[in-house]
């Protein structure tokens, strides 16, 4: 995981130059933290909260940061798995409009908003990294059991309407974690690693479909030696029955939590 420590500490550093004048706060969180970071799954989370406004100038270089740094280390994958916003605390606390600089997996894009969940609030404040500047986090709330169980309704939502057919990829397999991982929080309150989630309801008997999930966990936790060989893939275009079937779970679980 070298190159991996190397990235995250190169990339906190150029963004902390970049926003210097802004005060930045640098935060790691997500599955890196949870110790459920998986190459060829995962993504490496971040999120930046500035004192002051960014400028146009400093958004415009943040935009092109990650292939920058890809161009100039192409032996370090790493560079292109960052994901997540660099926006204002005010942004963040008060939804206020102000520039946001958003990466995600289809691109990279400056906005006026960013949604930070209750989920990655959690994970920011239960198990985030502070990677450089100030640490603003007792400025943010914990969010409410209310607040977690309207995010699960969200993602269930979503699985009811995107997961209704499912191609040749690994990441079908993460619906049946994410189904998983909801549940979890709506029997506990808390938020858990999408691996542990999945080996929990296995643990628990949740899921109707259980080796299924089973094969997710396998999926997950080697998902570079399942890409390259074996029926992973053939089977995950046979998952959507599977997913809705569980989801069904979930959406008894939501009925019964407080």
């Amino acid at each position: 995981m070298r190159n991996i420590d190397a990235a995250v500490k190169a990339m906190a550093r150029r963004i902390a130059e970049i926003l210097e004048p802004c005060s930045p706060s640098v935060y790691l969180y997500g599955s890196l933290t949870l110790g459920d970071f998986r190459p060829g799954w995962s993504d490496i989370d971040i999120l930046v909260l500035t004192g002051e406004s960014i400028s146009e100038v400093q958004a415009k270089r943040l935009v092109g940061l990650r292939r920058e740094m890809t161009e100039e280390e192409p032996d370090n994958s790493y560079y292109r798995c960052f994901e997540g916003g660099m926006l204002t605390l005010n942004t963040l606390l008060n939804g206020a409009s102000d520039r946001v600089v958003y990466w995600g997996t289809g691109g990279e894009r400056i906005t006026d908003r960013y949604d930070f969940d209750a989920f990655c609030r959690c994970e920011l404040l239960d198990n985030g990294i502070l990677l450089y500047g100030s640490d603003v986090r007792d400025r943010i709330t914990y969010p409410g059991f209310d607040e977690l169980k309207k995010n699960v309704r969200h993602h269930y939502e979503t699985i009811r309407k995107y997961a209704q057919k499912t191609g040749r990829s690994l990441y079908s397999f993460g619906w049946l974690l994410d189904i998983s991982r909801c549940i979890y929080t709506l029997r506990t309150g808390k938020i858990i690693a999408k691996t542990a989630a999945g080996e929990w309801a296995l643990r628990e008997g949740l899921c109707p479909c259980e080796d299924s999930l089973a094969r997710a966990v396998e999926v997950r936790k080697a998902p570079q030696k399942n890409l390259c060989g074996g029926d992973s893939l053939e089977l995950a275009e046979t998952l959507c029955a599977d997913i809705q079937r569980y989801a069904d779970v979930m959406d008894y679980e939501l009925s019964r939590a407080l």
